[in-house]
């Protein structure tokens, strides 16, 4: 089965890249008031903190093309089944050519609500295609996840509840035009 998703993966990519299909990849996240902190060092007894106020979270739905096209929504709320819904919902009414969703294999993306709405975002031109499971090494999502947190979040945006929410939909909203990825090209191995 990864072998034949692999496969089909592959080809969504190359016709997004004849301009073809749109393609886009999808994920959810977070950013707390606990922060980033993948990895670190310090001198022999150096303190190093972060202060923050504890005690909140902001959710965020975003899709992602190579192109750095990007569509995103941020909330408090827990993100479920109706929420992503809706996202997509909402995406399948913008289109302008047939487009593919690469999605993960969260419960979220296989809720009820999200299976009773898959025809009729195909109908109008929304596929949904789930990568193999514990793959995320092919969700460029994963990506952009990693850079708001390490890179364009700084210490001071996870001081204060309003203030990190306005950084991070400030991050999410430059996507593609100052915050740019340089995604490599579809490659498994």
């Amino acid at each position: 089965m990864y072998a034949y998703k692999i496969e089909k993966l592959a080809e969504l990519e190359k016709l997004s890249q004849h301009s073809l299909i749109d393609l886009f990849y999808g994920d959810e996240s977070h950013v707390s008031s606990e922060g980033y902190v993948p990895y670190g060092w310090q001198f022999p007894n150096e303190k190093v903190s972060i202060y923050l106020e504890k005690g909140h979270k902001i959710n965020i739905f975003g899709l992602i093309s190579r192109q750095n096209q990007c569509y995103w929504a941020i909330t408090q709320q827990n993100i479920n089944g109706q929420f992503v819904m809706g996202q997509l919902d909402e995406l399948s009414l913008k289109i302008k050519k047939e487009t593919f969703v690469v999605l993960d294999n969260a419960s979220v993306h296989h809720s009820k609500i999200f299976q009773e709405n898959l025809l009729i975002w195909q109908q109008r031109g929304l596929f949904i295609f789930f990568l193999p499971t514990y793959s995320p090494h092919l969700n460029i999502d994963e990506t952009m996840w990693r850079k708001l947190k390490a890179e364009w979040l700084i210490p001071e945006d996870y001081l204060q509840k309003n203030r990190l929410f306005y950084a991070a939909n400030r991050c999410m909203a430059n996507i593609g035009t100052y915050l740019k990825i340089n995604f490599s090209p579809f490659n498994v191995n």
